[in-house]
């Protein structure tokens, strides 16, 4: 696979992000590209020959990786494509804890059958359940890891430093006796 930076006139990638992403998760297009000439933010692009197949964007520091966004275009998906991305990214990382954060398997989501399918795709590369959750810009998302253990404090402080103090997402814990009540722990 071919791997290269994101650049503005990537219309291509800027509709696989528009396509698989709702409204209310996503960042501005140009913000992003923006972002990704900083050294703590990568947004790549991934080709098999001439063929766009999906591409990432995260941020990182010294000792975790977050993948915002992972897309793979939609009639190549179930072919791999998405696997060989997040290996490209945990060679890349391989000393980080890499997060991923996606919508919670809730019994009474429209799209449980997708969102099963996604966090059965993530635990099959080695992401692990952290039994943890977080609501960033009003969606409320599962957090899964590899490479590590979740520590909610070193996880907030990421979000704090990266953003300059302008995102504190709040990220709580599933309470053990009872697994299907999630409820907010102040730490």
């Amino acid at each position: 696979m071919r791997v290269q930076k994101v650049r503005f006139f990537s219309r291509n990638v800027r509709q696989m992000y528009l396509d698989a992403f709702p409204p209310a998760e996503r960042m501005p297009f140009p913000v992003m590209v923006a972002m990704s000439k900083l050294w703590n933010t990568d947004f790549l692009e991934f080709y098999d020959g001439d063929t766009l197949c999906g591409f990432v964007y995260l941020a990182h520091n010294r000792k975790l990786v977050f993948i915002m966004f992972l897309a793979v275009d939609e009639t190549l998906r179930s072919k791999g494509y998405g696997s060989t991305i997040l290996h490209e990214i945990q060679s890349r990382y391989s000393d980080k804890k890499i997060i991923v954060s996606i919508e919670p398997c809730n019994a009474a989501a429209s799209d449980l059958a997708l969102r099963t399918r996604r966090k059965a795709f993530y635990n099959r590369n080695g992401y692990q359940d952290t039994g943890y959750r977080m609501r960033l810009s009003g969606v409320e998302q599962e957090i899964l890891i590899c490479n590590g253990n979740f520590d909610k404090r070193e996880f907030r402080l990421f979000f704090v430093l990266y953003s300059n103090g302008t995102v504190w997402p709040k990220i709580w814990r599933r309470e053990t006796e009872n697994h299907n009540k999630w409820q907010m722990k102040n730490k």
